[in-house]
């Protein structure tokens, strides 16, 4: 029995569930790498997109990326002045792993 369609790679295929873990590791890394200095979610978009984008897949991966790492508990839920925060335990998780995901 053949395990892959004819003609297709060993290559891992990449699933929307894989780009956003990917998202998410990279924009918690990023706001842990910076803590204690905070920035709002636009600066964070600028940061992550190296300067800004109008593109909304990216602003959108980024947003939903800060949604879902809140409602895990490793972000505080940006308030009115939108400041991404991380959590005491997401703190504590990244010290204790030397940053290693």
């Amino acid at each position: 029995m053949q395990d892959h369609p004819k003609g297709a790679r060993d290559e891992r295929v990449i699933t929307n569930w894989d780009e956003d873990d990917r998202e998410q590791w990279a924009l918690l890394r990023q706001v842990l790498e910076l803590h204690p200095v905070t920035l709002t979610q636009d600066e964070l978009v600028r940061e992550m997109t190296s300067g800004g984008t109008r593109e909304f897949p990216e602003f959108d991966a980024i947003q939903r990326a800060i949604r879902e790492l809140a409602g895990t508990g490793l972000l505080h839920r940006p308030g009115e002045d939108e400041m991404v925060r991380p959590t005491r335990a997401a703190v504590r998780y990244f010290e204790l792993t030397g940053g290693a995901g």
